[in-house]
């Protein structure tokens, strides 16, 4: 009786399950043969090998896999494949290569020599590839191409996903295109959609610009790009557009960047500086807008523009000629050492080399100041050749804090030789106040005078003479004896609190107090910008 029990002890310990933890494997985690013209074991080198030969086909969870010859380890699950290896599942994936070893229960494909996978309009190209079917990803890692509909790409290092088609690239990875070729050292790209994501420096190069960036993303089929971290545009024609981010389509050639905005032109000398801008590489043209600076630089000192928005058009002639225009919208501020001024508008063209400054200009030079309607400044390779103050035209220099020196008329023209003023002439209703000077610069009293035309004429900053026409003898009023309602013209006016100080103070608008704007007179037809007319 006691040996039963003892038995029954025995058996029932001898049929206590199996650790739960534990993983099986079932029949369906097995490699399985399909075929082989030959087939035969090597119980003395290798018991746990089955060697196949001739026409082999073998199949694991939904992959096929062909080859010459192979070792079946059916113990460990796994094989070596030799001669014409070739892998595929469905009809999305294939995977050739010389020769294959597979891991049945880790899933994990190691391909080598003439490698060559091919997914749906995809192909990969290396030497060394590692297929993990688990996490559905291939690993290259002693160089490889990709190529797909229009790309090319190469790298040291990556990996690519047939089922996501999302590939890395890492490690001297160029990206070749018909239209430009992008080089970087890492590189996310999906080859569905043709969007590369750059998460380094890279750069990108084509026929008619060159970008740099460090971060973005470019869609390699739509030729757009959505750039960041302080990315750069250059072209092939010296224009340069940079910003904490550019949008950019090669295809409709524009760019557009957003914050603390620079855009260069190294043949043309200046920049324009604002916190959106965009630019048309076709046509030449550029926008700036935000805090907008125009900087010309092509004369040694810098000129400084400011406005509320700042436009650069390019218009061609002929094939071989062509022709800028920049404008000036709303509070325009200008600063030069040697030149400050204001406006409401202004409009420059080198077709004829004319700046003009629209709607209660005012322009500032030392101490003299001049206004009107509209002020005309016609260059002469960049340096003033003339200019023409149009209707309600006053000149004024200050001598000191009391007393100015004042001119009007219906129209200034002033004449510059090598830079400096030699001749002035005031047109129509001229009215004068004036103080001579001593040779030692003593102010002798005050002329006022009326006239029809005045010219003025100067050497080294200095008045020479002045002639009337017709000739009018004035009245010169002593220094003691000048009567304080004579001292100043009806239209005259002082704007040095407006006038800039400096370059950053142009972003400061200072308007004129109430009540002393220039009011637009009746007149005859001015040339607007578009070469239009208009009736006022």
């Amino acid at each position: 009786m006691g040996v039963l029990c003892l038995f029954g002890v025995c058996l029932i310990a001898g049929n206590k399950p199996a650790n739960k933890n534990k993983k099986q494997k079932t029949k369906k985690d097995m490699v399985y043969i399909l075929n082989s013209d030959e087939t035969m074991g090597n119980q003395l080198l290798r018991p746990d090998i089955t060697v196949l030969q001739g026409n082999v086909k073998l199949r694991h969870k939904g992959m096929y896999m062909y080859c010459d010859s192979a070792f079946l380890n059916e113990k460990t699950n796994s094989f070596e494949a030799f001669g014409k290896v070739h892998m595929e599942q469905g009809d999305t994936l294939f995977v050739y290569g010389n020769y294959l070893k597979y891991d049945g229960f880790k899933e994990l494909a190691n391909l080598r020599e003439n490698v060559k996978l091919v997914n749906r309009g995809t192909t990969l190209l290396t030497d060394s590839l590692d297929y993990d079917r688990v996490l559905d990803k291939a690993y290259y890692f002693e160089g490889g191409t990709m190529l797909d509909k229009e790309n090319v790409l190469t790298s040291d290092w990556g990996e690519y996903s047939p089922s996501t088609k999302n590939a890395v690239f890492n490690f001297d990875v160029k990206l070749v295109n018909p239209r430009f070729t992008l080089k970087t050292d890492t590189l996310k790209y999906n080859s569905a959609t043709g969007i590369a994501h750059i998460v380094g420096p890279s750069k990108i190069d084509s026929d008619k610009n060159h970008i740099v960036s460090k971060r973005g993303y470019y869609n390699t089929r739509a030729d757009q790009a959505q750039l960041v971290d302080r990315s750069v545009l250059t072209n092939e024609d010296g224009k340069r557009l940079i910003g904490d981010s550019i949008y950019y389509d090669r295809k409709k050639g524009y760019g557009e960047a957003f914050n603390n905005v620079f855009m260069s032109d190294s043949v043309n000398k200046n920049f324009l500086k604002g916190d959106y801008c965009f630019y048309d590489e076709i046509k030449g043209n550029a926008v700036a807008t935000k805090r907008a600076l125009a900087v010309d630089y092509s004369q040694g000192d810098s000129l400084f523009v400011h406005g509320d928005t700042l436009k650069l058009n390019t218009f061609n002639i002929k094939t071989d000629s062509m022709y800028r225009e920049v404008r000036a919208f709303n509070k325009v501020r200008i600063f030069r050492k040697d030149i400050q001024g204001v406006c409401d508008s202004l409009f420059f063209t080198s077709k004829d080399s004319c700046l003009t400054m629209y709607k209660d200009p005012i322009l500032w030079n030392e101490n003299n100041q001049l206004l009107g309607e509209e002020i005309r400044i016609y260059m002469n390779d960049s340096t003033i050749d003339w200019a023409h103050i149009v209707n309600q035209a006053l000149s004024v220099e200050k001598k000191d804090s009391i007393h100015y020196n004042q001119v009007t008329g219906k129209d200034i023209k002033a004449y510059f030789l090598n830079g400096e003023l030699h001749k002035v002439d005031v047109i129509g209703n001229v009215r004068l106040v004036y103080y001579p000077e001593e040779k030692d610069s003593t102010m002798m009293g005050m002329n006022v005078s009326e006239t029809s035309l005045l010219n003025i004429y100067l050497k080294k900053k200095k008045m020479e003479k002045m002639v009337m026409s017709p000739k009018s003898n004035g009245t010169l009023y002593p220094m003691l004896m000048i009567p304080q309602d004579k001292m100043r013209l009806t239209n005259f006016g002082w704007f040095d609190f407006i006038r800039p100080l400096n370059k950053d103070d142009i972003y400061e608008w200072r308007g004129k107090k109430a009540g002393q704007e220039l009011k637009k007179k009746g007149r005859k037809s001015i040339p607007l910008p578009n070469h239009g007319i208009v009736k006022q």
